[in-house]
């Protein structure tokens, strides 16, 4: 907290597009962060002692980790994949989606089997956990930034892991999903020292965003 402000980390996109519709539920509007022309990179509501900014999705759970902001708003693959000393206190329900294990239906077997495999992800920390300490399997895991999809198409891979919305892209591409690794949704983290400093305004904060919720 800085200058009795409360900072909120918010991942660009549609995650901090619905978490603003939130905060206003609370009685915590912010039209200036909607306007698409602005260039402003910090945004404060003075009645509620609120300030905002955004960020890429794998900063959030860094910004908040080292105090740079009290809350953040991320998707839990990032979460996951990050694995930064924050408090996850909050559902948010919106950006469901799935991490999964896909491939093409033969691999099936090889995760039956616990075979060795190459498994290409985004999220090399979530397949490793995966893998080795739920599944007990071993495999070769590689680290991909473009289209995961295309790993086992070219050869690459056996399997992938990746999230998984529709599945409309991997069914378009001979994939399937073999196996959910996690539900995903939008999650909302705290600042370790912030839940402790500033405990009684923190969880009346959550508290009201849990009642808009529902």
């Amino acid at each position: 907290m800085k200058d009795g402000y409360l900072t909120v980390a918010l991942t660009k996109g549609r995650l901090a597009t619905k978490t603003l519709e939130l905060f206003e539920k609370i009685g915590c509007p912010m039209e200036e962060m909607k306007d698409p022309d602005t260039r402003r990179l910090i945004f404060a509501n003075e009645e509620k002692k609120l300030r905002f900014f955004l960020a890429k999705g794998p900063d959030v759970p860094t910004y908040v980790e080292y105090g740079a902001a009290d809350f953040g708003v991320a998707g839990a693959d990032i979460i996951m994949e990050e694995n930064r000393r924050v408090y996850e206190v909050l559902d948010l329900g919106f950006g469901r989606c799935r991490m999964c294990v896909c491939g093409p239906a033969e691999a099936a077997e090889l995760l039956k089997h616990h075979e060795y495999i190459r498994v290409a992800t985004k999220y090399p920390r979530i397949a490793r956990e995966y893998f080795y300490s739920i599944k007990m399997q071993t495999v070769d895991i590689i680290k991909l930034n473009g289209s995961v999809e295309l790993g086992p198409i070219v050869g690459l891979s056996d399997v992938i892991v990746d999230i998984v919305e529709t599945g409309s892209t991997l069914r378009e591409n001979g994939l399937t999903v073999l196996e959910e690794v996690a539900p995903l949704s939008a999650r909302m983290i705290v600042n370790q020292v912030s839940m402790q400093m500033e405990q009684e305004r923190i969880r009346e904060i959550i508290r009201a965003l849990r009642e808009a919720l529902h």
